[in-house]
C-alpha cells in the first residue's frame, strides 16, 4: 500500500465520521457542560481533600440507575437519587475527615454490591447493562440532554452562590467557622451539588471512571497554576477538552467512551505535572531556605 491509497483510506472514512458524528451531537452538548462543571466543582474536591467521596458517590449512583433499569423507570432519575442520597449521608455524617472516610468506606462496596445484584436480575441488552459502567455515547436523545444540561446549569448556578463562603470553608475551616461561616450547611450543600454532577457524569463516562471528569481536571489545572481566577478557568477547560475530545475520538473507534475520555484526561494531568515540576522544585527550594534562614535567626 502507497501513499496514495493510505491517503484514501483516511479522507474516504470523513463523509461516514461526518454521519455517525450526527448521531452524538447531543452527547457533545451534554459532555462540554459536564466537562465545565466538573472541572469548577473539582476544584473544591481537591481543596477539601474528597476525591474519594467522588468514587463513593459514584457507586450509590450506579446502585440507583441499575434500580432504575431494573424496574423500567428512567436511568439518569434513578442515578440521581442515588447520588443524592450518598451525598446526602456523607455531608451530614462525614463532617471530619476520619468519619467521612470510614462512611465512604461503607458505602463503596454497598452501593457496588447492590447495582451489581440489579444488573444480575435484568433480562435485557447485555450492553445495556455494561454502559452503566463503561458509559455510553447514542444513547443521550434530545429529552435526557435537556434535563443532564438543566442539572448541570444548576449546578453551576449553586457553586456560583456559595462561591466565597465554599472557598473560605474549603482552604481554612477554622477560620471561616470562627467568622461565621455557616460551614455545615456550606458542607451539605455542596455535597448535594457535587452528588448532581457525579450522578449526570454517570451517564456519560460510567460510575467507575467518573473521576476523570471531576478530579482529574482539577489536579491537572492546580499543577501549573495559581489563583482564584486561573485555576478554575483551566480546570473547566481542561475538563472540556477531555469530555468532547475523548467523544470525538470514541466516534472514529470501536471502544466505549469512558477510555478515551480518561486517556485525554491523563495525558492532560501528566503534562501538566511535567510542566509544573520546575515551579514546584523552585518553591520547595524557596520554603527550605526559609527555614534555614529562621532556624539561624
Amino acid at each position: 500500500m502507497n501513499w496514495d491509497d493510505i491517503g484514501e483510506a483516511l479522507w474516504g472514512g470523513l463523509p461516514y465520521y461526518g454521519e455517525i458524528l450526527g448521531l452524538v451531537g447531543n452527547s457533545l452538548w451534554a459532555g462540554a457542560i459536564l466537562g465545565l462543571v466538573g472541572g469548577l466543582i473539582g476544584i473544591f474536591v481537591m481543596q477539601r481533600d474528597m476525591a474519594f467521596a467522588v468514587h463513593g458517590i459514584s457507586e450509590l449512583s450506579f446502585a440507583g440507575a441499575a434500580a432504575a433499569l431494573l424496574i423500567g423507570a428512567d436511568v439518569v432519575t434513578g442515578s440521581i437519587i442515588g447520588s443524592v442520597v450518598a451525598a446526602a449521608i456523607i455531608g451530614l455524617l462525614g463532617s471530619k475527615a476520619r468519619d467521612r472516610n470510614s462512611i465512604i468506606g461503607v458505602l463503596m462496596p454497598f452501593g457496588l454490591g447492590l447495582g451489581i445484584l440489579f444488573l444480575s436480575l435484568y433480562n435485557g441488552r447485555s450492553a445495556t447493562r455494561f454502559s452503566l459502567l463503561t458509559g455510553q455515547i447514542v444513547s443521550v436523545d434530545q429529552g435526557q440532554v435537556v434535563w443532564l444540561s438543566a442539572i448541570g446549569l444548576v449546578v453551576l448556578a449553586g457553586l456560583v452562590l456559595i462561591w466565597r463562603p465554599l472557598r473560605f470553608d474549603s482552604l481554612d475551616p477554622q477560620s471561616a467557622a470562627a467568622r461565621g461561616v455557616p460551614t455545615t450547611a456550606v458542607s451539605l450543600v455542596f455535597m448535594l451539588l457535587l452528588g448532581l454532577i457525579v450522578a449526570v457524569s454517570v451517564h456519560i463516562i460510567g460510575a467507575l471512571l467518573v473521576m476523570a471528569l471531576v478530579v482529574t481536571p482539577a489536579a491537572a489545572a492546580m499543577r501549573v497554576a495559581t489563583g482564584p481566577i486561573l485555576v478554575p478557568m483551566l480546570a473547566a477547560g481542561f475538563g472540556v477538552v477531555s469530555a468532547v475530545g475523548g467523544i470525538l475520538l470514541a466516534v472514529a473507534g470501536t471502544l466505549p467512551v469512558s477510555p478515551y475520555i480518561t486517556t485525554v484526561s491523563f495525558l492532560i494531568y501528566l503534562v501538566c505535572r511535567i510542566i509544573g515540576r520546575p515551579a514546584e522544585r523552585r518553591a520547595r527550594i524557596k520554603g527550605n531556605s526559609r527555614e534555614i534562614v529562621g532556624a539561624a535567626a
